[in-house]
Formats: C-alpha cells, sequence, structure tokens
C-alpha cells in the first residue's frame, strides 16, 4: 500500500525560502529578540533573549513609558539590532504592543527607534495582537475552539476561535504588570478589578464547555509553576492542560500568597514571580466569566503568528509536526531511506484510513533514525527523551509520550524501564500495544534495509488472521539472500508475537 497522500502532503513540495528571520516584540513587560533559520517549515527559533524593561510600569499614574524602560529598550534594540546583522539575518519585524501604543509619549519612542536604529515599528492594535496570538497558536492546533487569552504586562488580548476561525476579540488594560500598579500590590484587589472589567464582555459566557487558551510569557511562568505543584511528569508547557475547578484553586492560592513568594521556581526571574499574583489574578477571572471546561497553555504565541504570516501559503498550509520532522530526519539521518518509504512497507499492518495513529505513526517514521549516533547502551534512552521533548507544535502531551515510546522500543528499549515510569500516566489504555507493534515494525525495517534506499520495497509484509507473513516469494535465491538472517527472522517474530500472531519468512 502506498504512503497515504493526504498524510504526506504537508511535506512534499517545499520550497526553499532560504535566510533568516528576526522577530523582536517590544512588549509591556520585556523587549524580545527571537531568530528563526529558514522558514520554510516549523518555526524553531535558533536564537532567543528577552531583557526586562517594564515599560508600562507606572503608565497608570503618567500615561507615559517608564523612563528607565525606555533606557533600557533602545539599549536592548541596539544590541538586537547588532546581533542579527552578524546572524545574517535577511528580514527583521519590530512589534510593539499594549504600552507602546497607548503611552502619551509611545510614539517618540517609535522615532527614536527608526532614527536612532534605522529600524520600522509595527505598532499593534489590541484586535491585531489577539488575532496573532491566535494565529500563532493554531500553528500547531488548526481546530481549536474557544477562547485565547493573550495575558501580557500591559494588557489581556481576547479572541473566540470557532473550530479554527476567528470570532469575536477584545482587549482590556489588564496586563499583569498593569494590574498589579492598579491594584495596589493587593491580590484581592485585583480579583475585584478583573472581575468589574470582565462583565464588560457578556459574550465571554457563551465559550462555556469549551477550551481557555492562554499564551504569553506570563501565562508560560504560571504554567511552570502548575507543572511544578502537581508533580507533573511531562516539564513541556505547550499542551499542558489543567481543569478548570484545578486551576482556579492553584490561581486563588497564588493570588493569596502575593507577589513576595519565591514558590522555589531559580529558572523564572524575580520580576516574572512577583507579576505571578496577578496573572493568576486574570486567569481566574476569565476561567469564572467564560466557564471553560480545561485551561490549555500554548508555547506558540503572537511572535509565531507574525512568523507565519510572512511565509508563502503552500508552507502554512502544511502539517507542523510533519514538517519539523521531516526537517530533523534530513539533517540527523545517515541514508536517504525516508519516512515515506518505511510508512508505505508498514502500511498492510494497519487499518487503511488516515487518522490520529496514522499521523504519529508516519511521524515515527520520519524520526527513526534520529538515534544512530547514541551510544549503543544509551541509544533508546537519548532517543526517548528526545523525542519527549521536540520543541514543535502539533503535539498534544499524550502524543509525545506516545510517539516517544515507539522510537524507543525500535531502539530496543524495554517498556518496563525507569526512564518511561513517570510517564505512565499521560497513556492510554492500548498505548503501549500500539507502540510496541510500530516500534518493532521500524526495527525489522532497518534490519532488513541497513537503512539504505530502495531495498525494503523489494520485500512485502502481509497481515492474517493468525500471521505476520514476510514475502519474499518473488525473489531468486541471491537477491532473497541479502533479506534473510537468523536477526531478520527474530525481529520478525517479535513483531508478530506483539501482535498475537506468528511470524513466517515465505
Amino acid at each position: 500500500m502506498p504512503a497515504n497522500p493526504a498524510v504526506i502532503s504537508a511535506i512534499d513540495n517545499v520550497p526553499d525560502t532560504p535566510g533568516r528571520v528576526a522577530i523582536v516584540d517590544i512588549g509591556s513587560n520585556t523587549v524580545r529578540l527571537v531568530v528563526y533559520d529558514a522558514p520554510t517549515r516549523l518555526p524553531i527559533p535558533i536564537f532567543n533573549e528577552k531583557a526586562e524593561c517594564g515599560l508600562v510600569r507606572g503608565m497608570h499614574e503618567t500615561g507615559r513609558l517608564n523612563p528607565d524602560g525606555v533606557v533600557e529598550a533602545l539599549r536592548s534594540l541596539k544590541r538586537f539590532s547588532l546581533l542579527s546583522k552578524s546572524m545574517n539575518v535577511e528580514k527583521m519585524t519590530l512589534l510593539a504592543t499594549a504600552a507602546v501604543r497607548e503611552a502619551e509619549d509611545g510614539g517618540k519612542f517609535v522615532n527614536r527607534i527608526s532614527e536612532s536604529l534605522g529600524l520600522d515599528v509595527r505598532v499593534l492594535s489590541g484586535d491585531e495582537e489577539a488575532r496573532l496570538s491566535a494565529l500563532g497558536l493554531m500553528s500547531g492546533r488548526r481546530h481549536i475552539d474557544g477562547l485565547l487569552a493573550d495575558i501580557g504586562g500591559g494588557s489581556v488580548d481576547l479572541v473566540e476561535v470557532n473550530k479554527g476561525q476567528f470570532g469575536r476579540s477584545g482587549t482590556l488594560p489588564l496586563g499583569h504588570l498593569r494590574l498589579r500598579d492598579l491594584s495596589g500590590e493587593s491580590g484581592i484587589e485585583a480579583m475585584r478589578i478583573v472581575e468589574d472589567s470582565l462583565r464588560g464582555i457578556p459574550w465571554l459566557s457563551q465559550i462555556k464547555g469549551r477550551n481557555l487558551f492562554l499564551v504569553g510569557g506570563g501565562c508560560r511562568a504560571l504554567a511552570r509553576l502548575f507543572i511544578a505543584q502537581a508533580n507533573y511528569p511531562l516539564h513541556v508547557i505547550d499542551g499542558y492542560k489543567i481543569r478548570r475547578g484545578d486551576a482556579r484553586r492553584l490561581c486563588k492560592v497564588i493570588v493569596g500568597m502575593g507577589p513576595e513568594s519565591k514558590w522555589g521556581l531559580s529558572d523564572i526571574s524575580k520580576g516574572r514571580l512577583a507579576s505571578l499574583p496577578f496573572t493568576a489574578a486574570v486567569m481566574n477571572g476569565l476561567l469564572d466569566a467564560c466557564r471553560a471546561k480545561k485551561a490549555v497553555f500554548s508555547g506558540f504565541g503572537m511572535r509565531e503568528g507574525q512568523l507565519l504570516e510572512l511565509l508563502p501559503q503552500e508552507v502554512r498550509d502544511q502539517d507542523p509536526l510533519l514538517a519539523g520532522c521531516a526537517a530533523m530526519a534530513e539533517r540527523t539521518g545517515r541514508f536517504s531511506m525516508t519516512g515515506e518509504e518505511i510508512f508505505s512497507w508498514m502500511a498492510p499492518l494497519f487499518a487503511k484510513k488516515r487518522d490520529a495513529d496514522s499521523r504519529l505513526r508516519m511521524a515515527a517514521c520520519m524520526l527513526s533514525d534520529i538515534g544512530w549516533s547514541e551510544h549503543p547502551d544509551y541509544r533508546a534512552e537519548h532517543t526517548f527523551l528526545r523525542a519527549l521533548r521536540l520543541p514543535f507544535a502539533g503535539l498534544s502531551h499524550h502524543d509525545r509520550v506516545y510517539l516517544a515510546l515507539t522510537l524507543f522500543v525500535s531502539y530496543k528499549g524495554d517498556p518496563e524501564n525507569t526512564v518511561i515510569a513517570p510517564v505512565h500516566s499521560l497513556l492510554q489504555d492500548d498505548d503501549l500495544g500500539r507502540a510496541e507493534t510500530v516500534g518493532n515494525a521500524l526495527r525489522l525495517a532497518y534490519t532488513l534495509s541497513g537503512s539504505a534506499p530502495g531495498l525494503l520495497p523489494m520485500t512485502r509484509i502481509e497481515l492474517s488472521d493468525d500471521l505476520v507473513t514476510l514475502n519474499l516469494s518473488k525473489k531468486v535465491s541471491e537477491e532473497r539472500e541479502i533479506f534473510t538472517s537468523e536477526a531478520v527472522e527474530r525481529r520478525l517474530n517479535k513483531l508478530a508475537r506483539s501482535m498475537g500472531r506468528r511470524g513466517r519468512v515465505i
């Protein structure tokens, strides 16, 4: 059976768009530079640095940008400009958000950037900021349904997403830094301000039963705290979910603890830690107002949305997971045997339909050679951990664990290994058996071919009620010899046992 064209179309006909793209986010709290290399597939940063400038601090009293923050922002932007030139960046885009668009001297600040650095700044409206954040979120989840909230330092930008289509939107001056100032650093007052403000957006109640998607640096810090407090087994923010009731209870605890709490999180800056209660106050208010089923955290947002807008439509339409796997395979594989070749060969073992399983199976085929250069004693473990932490969009936490386990098995890993145990709780009932089948099929494929291209299609795998058959019947004796060995039979039998069948070579 040939590879399903619907599954692999995301990686076909990829236009080459050489060069590097830099996105600079001039936010209310931080100024951040992210550089992406050859953005023709998945937006994986090759450089990411932020400076905490706090442009919005004190703005509710003065109406102007924080003077110290302006100095720090200009200094950081000059450094970012010089770094980008040294990195041979071909296109640099500067985006400014709530603090700059609302400050009395925001225009003057933009002019200073233009005059001193020769850089143009695009000042986003609240609706534009929300739309770009939603676009970044949908770079990994095309059919999301619910409310997206981008909680920045100066504003909260909201957009309704109806199964991938933009709906109503709004913006509120309730960013965590501004809310901290407005409330006098009082958590109770912050929650009251949020509750009163959200009453002005009556359509939020229509989100009930759907999900609240959370974007922004403050939300990512909050997710780290949730993960640590729950002793959650996977420290990946993108795709982390928490039920509404659990999230609200944690938010109220965080608000009550106040801005001086350290929480034992050494990887979060002091300024971000101090703002956590106010981010939590906004999140709690949103969950209460929209009655969302779950809160879902995203590792992708406005910057990725802007990058996506720069790409050709045919690239934007690619499956982000498969595109990312294809790029990684090109960099790490030994030979030119492709994932599509393996996927087509093992297709007779599985149902002939396109579904989530076939997509993950294709991803596993593409990544099946990424561990070849590791030490044999640690190959399975290193491959498992590498796959578990892939910087790719389009993977739920369940999918990450399942994909990593499949590759672990393909490198002869024991599913009872202690490295696997912590994430077992994220698997579903039949995942282990399915992962063993795909992993053992991958191992057999590499044993048959030595990972050299063109050999695997010369064999045929067949499935019947009680047999998994390796069919070599049309080969002359000289051709058969390359495919027949004790190792081939042993791995065929292991594959067959994982499917409750016997192995046979004909």
